[in-house]
């Protein structure tokens, strides 16, 4: 007997999408690498899948602050203090953890005030609708963040108006800014760091556009928080000087090694979005214990110690950038510890992932949709607690797979997009 859904999945399964997926699946199933179970996870940034030990250079706690005994004990605590959940949606009630962290990012941050969410996801999903109406227009930069891009679709959904600028480029803001009058607002919706290629916005140009074209700067910090500016504050302090007309996210997972994000604005603006994100008001928070954590990690990273932690995130990821260069590989990235060594076509870019698999290594192959087609991509995310050695094996087996592969020497990074 066919059930409706039967007839829904078989639908789904002859879309465009999905059979590129399968097709993929089918054709590299040795290779595919996707959808892994890591069985253990152990000291240093060792992990075990299906019995083989492999270095992690795919993990995003940047600063290694998830093996952080402190850490950890801070999430232990939590759990006894509060439970292992808030109990309620926040439009309800907040367990005082919620207060103090928010506080203490704020002060630590430097903006008058946080709100904290789930996710980075989610944020986005939930502030870029609640930000706009029907008099206003979302411009967004092309390679802009998919959770974005997605709040975005909610709020065109919503009757907003929403274009897209060329990647980077100030001058093509301001011709769209114009071409899109008349609006009330725009907001402007941008990455504080592009989590494939790695560059950075010219954040100091583009608000000037913001200011000139009543408009609003929206940067999407998630890959800066933690790991860039003063204190890991990310890209926008040292930009421009001041949180002044823009609204700042950015991780609580990533770096911060906890759970969450939060959004930095004014205190006026923080209230308006509690009335008026549909994800902070109608979605579940982040569960208590972590909370404490964020805590414990703000303390860290106002400390001198973080000097320290980015000093050996600093070191492994020159070392790893020299090494690649050396071997004469093309490097997209660099200025943070995401690294994309480019294939370019997907079936070497699966059979280069395997290669470093096969030899002790993970890293994660990236494909089409999340770059360009025909522009695949080995992402290495280099950690603070990866050691020398482990620095220096991953580059011997990329000399290795340069002799095994035909690999690009030149690539114009600024094609290659989250």
């Amino acid at each position: 007997m066919s059930f409706p859904i039967d007839r829904m999945m078989a639908s789904l399964r002859r879309t465009g999408l999905s059979r590129f997926f399968e097709r993929f699946a089918e054709q590299f199933a040795d290779e595919h690498l996707k959808d892994l179970v890591v069985d253990a996870a152990g000291s240093g940034r060792v992990i075990e899948v299906n019995d083989r030990r492999l270095v992690n250079f795919a993990s995003d706690s940047f600063l290694g602050l998830d093996q952080d005994l402190r850490v950890q004990n801070a999430v232990a605590q939590g759990a006894r203090d509060w439970g292992t959940h808030n109990g309620a949606s926040r439009a309800f009630s907040s367990v005082r953890a919620n207060i103090v962290a928010e506080q203490k990012l704020a002060a630590w941050l430097g903006t008058e005030a946080t709100l904290i969410y789930p996710s980075v996801t989610l944020a986005n999903l939930g502030a870029i609708p609640g930000l706009v109406g029907k008099q206003d227009v979302v411009v967004f930069d092309e390679f802009a963040h998919n959770s974005m891009q997605e709040g975005i679709k909610i709020a065109r959904s919503n009757g907003t108006s929403s274009t897209r600028f060329r990647h980077n480029d100030a001058c093509d803001l301001e011709r769209v800014l114009r071409n899109a009058r008349p609006y009330r607002f725009a907001l402007i919706a941008v990455d504080g760091v592009y989590s494939m290629g790695g560059d950075l916005p010219p954040l100091a140009d583009l608000a000037s556009v913001a200011r000139e074209n009543d408009a609003v700067l929206y940067v999407d910090d998630a890959h800066g928080t933690g790991v860039l500016g003063e204190c890991g504050r990310g890209t926008v302090l040292d930009a421009l000087g001041s949180y002044e007309n823009l609204l700042i996210v950015g991780s609580l997972s990533k770096a911060f090694s906890c759970a969450g994000a939060f959004i930095g604005c004014p205190a006026a603006m923080c209230h308006q979005l509690k009335i008026r994100s549909n994800s902070y008001v109608f979605g579940g928070p982040v569960p208590p214990p972590y909370l404490e954590a964020v805590c414990t990690v703000v303390d860290i990273l106002m400390s001198d110690e973080y000097l320290c932690l980015r000093a050996a995130l600093d070191r492994n990821l020159q070392r790893l950038i020299a090494g690649t260069a050396e071997i004469g590989l093309t490097v997209i990235g660099g200025q943070t510890p995401i690294v994309s060594v480019l294939i370019g076509d997907d079936g070497d870019t699966l059979r280069a992932g395997r290669f470093l698999f096969d030899h002790g290594f993970y890293v994660q192959s990236v494909l089409f949709p999340a770059v360009p087609y025909r522009a695949g991509v080995l992402r290495i995310q280099v950690n603070a607690n990866h050691t020398i050695d482990q620095i220096d094996g991953l580059l011997e087996v990329l000399c290795a797979l340069s002799r095994q592969f035909h690999l690009p020497v030149t690539m114009d990074a600024h094609r290659v997009a989250a």
